[in-house]
């Protein structure tokens, strides 16, 4: 498999966001795109990636940008996703944002998702990110859970 740069406006990217944003409301009632502007992953120390198979098909995306209001040191991920059926996808394309955020001089990856999404909760888990109180948006929100980890 294949993890690249993309526009994410592209279509290839808009093609997975979408995906994204079906499974997410069919899980949570939310599809999450109020938190997430394709403009998130164009500016400094930003991207979105795709992930490609061998073949060229499509299999996952997610996006880096820093967190507002952190003095630089933290980013976020957001917009992960891995199609169903794929393996080590998810695995693959986080790996790559975390390396990729510490060229950004990113310390620490936040991000969110909804304590409902246990398949996300356990990856991120089994990754190394532990629960950190809710921060900027989601604070208060009951339904939200954030993960932090330190980077190397």
């Amino acid at each position: 498999m294949i993890v690249q740069a993309c526009d994410p406006g592209s279509a290839e990217a808009q093609v997975l966001v979408a995906e994204l944003s079906a499974a997410l409301a069919a899980l949570t009632g939310s599809s999450g795109q109020a938190s997430f502007s394709v403009d998130d992953a164009r500016a400094a120390r930003s991207l979105f990636v795709v992930v490609k198979g061998d073949d060229g098909a499509l299999l996952g995306c997610g996006a880096l940008r820093p967190l507002e209001g952190e003095v630089g040191e933290v980013g976020e991920i957001k917009r992960m996703y891995a199609r169903p059926g794929t393996r080590a996808v998810g695995a693959a394309l986080l790996a790559h944002l975390e390396r990729e955020a510490q060229g950004f001089g990113y310390r620490e990856l936040w991000l969110e998702t909804r304590r409902v999404n246990a398949r996300a909760v356990a990856f991120y888990v089994g990754h190394g990110y532990a629960e950190i109180p809710n921060y900027g948006k989601y604070v208060g929100r009951a339904e939200a859970v954030c993960f932090g980890k330190q980077l190397a």
